[in-house]
């Protein structure tokens, strides 16, 4: 079974943000060092024998994803800049506890709602594009394209900027459409509505129910 490509953008995002954050899980400290391509590159192809040989994962475990990701994965993201992206101007209108609470809500969002997308993987390849970056960049886009059987590839970009403790993702494109501007709509209207405090309470109240799940054909 693979993932519709007819499905919507969004559908789409949170099977290649799953299988991405899958691709980070499994690498620790000692890969801080690689730069971005080759992170990216090593952790896919470990990740994929490890999913075509793990049963749970391949049925959808949530609690086992989850753990996985809250264990290994978060290292990998800067959910602060994620996060500051997302509410775009309304950032500087919030408090530094307000900020800390929308950056918690909206972490525990994406690995709520990306940890079950992680078993929609099935016989997709992955085709590494060569990195267009000079050696002393420090804020690049990795490229990697999805092929799937009877169908078109998918374009994956990858925000990554350097930190003291290695590449951190802040962002991704799939087909050109950012994650993050995705949210950014729905996150704008909140505020305008309720406040700050109003977006806060909703990513709450949305951790606070199933899990959302990735569809399958």
């Amino acid at each position: 079974m693979n993932v519709s490509l007819s499905n919507s953008r969004l559908s789409l995002q949170q099977f290649v943000l799953g299988v991405f954050f899958g691709l980070l899980s499994f690498y620790t400290q000692a890969q801080e060092t690689l730069p971005p391509d080759t992170l990216v590159k090593n952790v896919t192809l470990e990740v994929i024998e490890l999913i075509s040989k793990d049963k749970e994962l391949q049925s959808g475990n949530q609690k086992r994803m989850v753990e996985l990701i809250e264990a290994k994965v978060l290292p990998h993201f800067d959910f602060t800049a994620m996060t500051r992206l997302a509410v775009a101007t309304n950032w500087d209108k919030a408090s530094a506890e307000q900020k800390k609470l929308l950056t918690d809500e909206f972490r525990t969002l994406l690995v709520r709602t990306y940890s079950s997308a992680l078993a929609s993987y099935r016989d997709q390849k992955f085709d590494f594009r060569p990195l267009r970056a000079k050696p002393t960049d420090t804020d690049v886009t990795v490229q990697v394209r999805i092929i799937q059987r009877g169908a078109e590839p998918v374009t994956l970009d990858y925000d990554m900027a350097k930190s003291g403790s290695g590449w951190k993702v802040y962002d991704m494109r799939v087909a050109g459409v950012s994650l993050v501007a995705n949210y950014r709509t729905e996150f704008a209207n909140e505020i305008r509505n309720n406040g700050v405090d109003g977006l806060i309470k909703s990513l709450a109240s949305k951790n606070k129910g199933p899990a959302p799940r990735a569809e399958r054909k």
